[in-house]
């Protein structure tokens, strides 16, 4: 028993040593990338965009898709989801490896605005730095509105704008809701799940958005299924 113990409580201290390295590297990563371009400046880069597209301008049911598929709690919670992320750490920590995200809204953005996609254990500490600052100096619908205008929807379609019109050939405020939850599922893997080359997991992926929009009270089983069946129709499935 007493063997356990100390074996239980080495790991411990090893664990938290692990943590306050990463931490520590996190931090300097945040730092180096802030004074190379502070972020004032890499979110009206952003803004200036010729197709950026405020969040009044967007389809309200791809709005509600996304938060509802990638970050239920982001208009309620302050600073990191102290639960999505504990849990990715324990598990990134004993494997070694990026094996689970955890991210934000918030998060993601600064991934896109500032790092590359490669999974990097101190690439999501730097993440949380960003986070707060994000959240000190903007809205949550500002910060919505510019992660939706940068990620990547495949097919060479970058942000929404870009995206609703090379699928559907419309203003992102026309997206019906089979449209928004097709385009809304894409951002977690858009080489895998792009329309030219994955209509099977694409499809796959949007009744998981619909799924977690049904869950929290959005839209109902038959909105999902109607949405479902026209995006077989429009896939060709």
């Amino acid at each position: 028993m007493k063997v356990i113990k100390r074996f239980v409580l080495v790991l411990l201290v090893l664990l938290l040593i692990g943590a306050g390295w990463l931490t520590a590297s996190g931090y300097q990563r945040y730092k180096e990338a802030i004074a190379e371009v502070p972020l004032a400046e890499k979110i009206e880069a952003v803004k200036q965009r010729e197709d950026y597209t405020p969040l009044d301008q967007i389809s309200p049911d791809f709005v509600n898709a996304v938060v509802a598929v990638e970050d239920r709690r982001f208009y309620t919670r302050k600073g990191i989801d102290v639960i999505s992320l504990g849990r990715a750490l324990l598990t990134n920590l004993i494997s070694g490896e990026v094996k689970e995200g955890g991210s934000t809204i918030p998060q993601q953005l600064a991934k896109n605005l500032y790092f590359t996609h490669k999974p990097s254990l101190t690439r999501k500490i730097a993440e949380v730095f960003f986070l707060y600052d994000l959240e000190a100096a903007y809205s949550k619908d500002e910060i919505l509105a510019f992660y939706v205008n940068v990620i990547y929807y495949g097919d060479g379609h970058y942000g929404i704008a870009q995206a609703s019109h090379g699928y559907f050939d419309k203003e992102p405020s026309e997206l019906t809701l089979a449209e928004a939850t097709l385009l809304a599922g894409l951002p977690q893997s858009p080489s895998r799940y792009q329309l030219s080359s994955g209509k099977d997991l694409a499809l796959h992926r949007q009744q998981q958005v619909l799924e977690a929009m049904q869950a929290v009270g959005l839209i109902d089983a038959a909105q999902s299924q109607a949405a479902l069946e026209w995006s077989s129709n429009y896939l060709g499935m």
